[in-house]
């Protein structure tokens, strides 16, 4: 009985592997998740100045308050800005 089902289960796995192989040679586009969104102004903002020595404390964290009194300098917040 064992060997019956390790023969089924090669099998089957040779074919995934096979068909696997199809979808790559035949251009078939593989599901890869939903698009990833677009970062915020404020993300973007983070993103680009967090390694900045005027917004990090010595301890490495950042200055949150300090990089918000910052980004709202900034042209995208005034032009994102709801009133």
């Amino acid at each position: 009985m064992p060997d019956d089902y390790f023969k089924g289960y090669r099998k089957g796995f040779q074919d995934g592997l096979i068909a696997s192989k199809a979808k790559k040679i035949s251009g078939v586009p593989v599901y890869k998740g939903k698009p990833k969104r677009k970062l915020s102004d404020w993300q973007k903002f983070i993103k680009a100045n967090s390694n900045k020595k005027k917004f990090k404390y010595a301890n490495g964290k950042l200055k949150l308050k300090t990089m918000g009194i910052a980004y709202r300098k900034t042209a995208a917040y005034k032009r994102n800005k709801k009133k």
